[in-house]
């Protein structure tokens, strides 16, 4: 199983919290559009293996027409092998989702829609700089579902300042009510190079405290899977049978290409690729046939680490035998007083070789991993 990311580096405008490369110029949308299909062909032997997945991320890929989208489509049809059921997935924005443009790119063959809800109080969707209302939300949702999309997945964003507890119970309640196939939380980090990050240093903004984020997204996890959604990874949750087969591919290690500017590819062996996170520097160096991108090449312990950090994030946690056979480290041994620590608190299970951790273990995950890594 193989995947190919397509990064759209445009926004009407920027949400205050978002650290993601986009531009608010959309002046060379076109130019774009053309540059990543010459990408897709210029790499087309980067992937050798079929391609499962397809994911149009960004930045907001509902910006682009349904020309435009099509032509990228069809240069990746030209260039990859492409399996006969695979997913293909469009980040979108509420604003965008009309009835017309939902027939449209459902026409094309994207046969999944990952939905930027983010909130159902029009208050917060203001202080955020989202363009939409909680109305616009539902009404795209509607269009969607109209014209056929079977396989639908919403964002919330939870731990917003000023966001009482209940206010939260509502918005899942709102969210669970849609009754969509596939459900993304997100709590609200606050990065430095945003209108929120200069906010907080002007002592504008608050975060929630840790503990009251965590109350909050404990409550989630039961009162979604209370209401049939699966948690099989930190932030995601699905009914059976529509987990995001394009995540599932990161966190396994699939090899994936990645075009636009700021995208990332992974070879499935222990290379890594970026690509320069400039729209300017992209269009002029994919024009110029010259190399747009910086490799990391992985050592075999940062290759075991990965999957220690990325597993530890899903419902199937690692396979400690699996570990030692590649690095030849016994993690259960080597940290058993940590592990049964982490064990008494609630955090983890051991099961049939597997490392898997808990609902309150997701919210310390990544100190988790730190901890079990091996050493280079």
């Amino acid at each position: 199983m193989a995947g190919i990311y397509i990064h759209i580096p445009f926004c009407r405008q920027a949400c205050h919290y978002c650290d993601f490369h986009f531009s608010t110029n959309l002046k060379n949308q076109e130019e774009m559009v053309n540059a990543i299909a010459k990408e897709i062909e210029d790499r087309k032997l980067y992937v050798k293996e079929d391609v499962s997945t397809i994911y149009f991320g960004g930045g907001t890929p509902s910006l682009l027409t349904p020309e435009q989208l099509n032509k990228l489509l069809t240069a990746i049809n030209e260039h990859f092998s492409i399996t006969d059921n695979v997913e293909v997935t469009l980040e979108a924005n509420p604003e965008d989702l009309t009835k017309d443009h939902s027939q449209a790119i459902f026409d094309l063959g994207i046969n999944r829609l990952s939905l930027g809800m983010q909130t159902f109080d029009d208050e917060k969707l203001n202080w955020m700089n989202r363009i939409h209302s909680a109305n616009e939300s539902i009404n795209a949702y509607e269009n969607a579902r109209s014209v056929g999309f079977a396989n639908i997945s919403l964002d919330l964003i939870y731990a917003i300042p000023d966001h009482s507890r209940k206010r939260w119970h509502k918005d899942l309640q709102s969210i669970v009510a849609l009754d969509p196939e596939h459900i993304s939380l997100y709590g609200l980090t606050i990065e430095d190079k945003t209108v929120f990050g200069k906010w907080e240093r002007d002592k504008k903004l608050v975060q929630v405290p840790d503990d009251e984020a965590a109350e909050q997204y404990l409550f989630a996890i039961d009162f979604l899977k209370e209401n049939g959604f699966t948690q099989y990874e930190v932030s995601n949750f699905g009914k059976e049978g529509f987990h995001s087969r394009h995540n599932n591919a990161y966190w396994s290690g699939a090899p994936y290409l990645g075009v636009g500017p700021g995208a990332h590819s992974f070879d499935g062996a222990n290379i890594r690729s970026f690509n320069v996170r400039n729209n300017a520097k992209y269009l002029k160096a994919v024009e110029a046939n010259a190399e747009h991108w910086e490799e990391e090449v992985l050592s075999s312990a940062q290759r075991i680490n990965e999957q220690i950090l990325t597993g530890l994030r899903t419902r199937n946690g690692i396979d400690l035998l699996a570990i030692e056979q590649q690095s030849g480290m016994d993690i259960h041994r080597k940290h058993q007083t940590f592990l049964n620590e982490m064990n008494s608190l609630g955090l983890i299970e051991i099961s049939d070789q597997n490392l898997i951790l808990k609902a309150k273990g997701f919210l310390v995950a990544d100190e988790i991993a730190l901890r079990l890594f091996v050493p280079e």
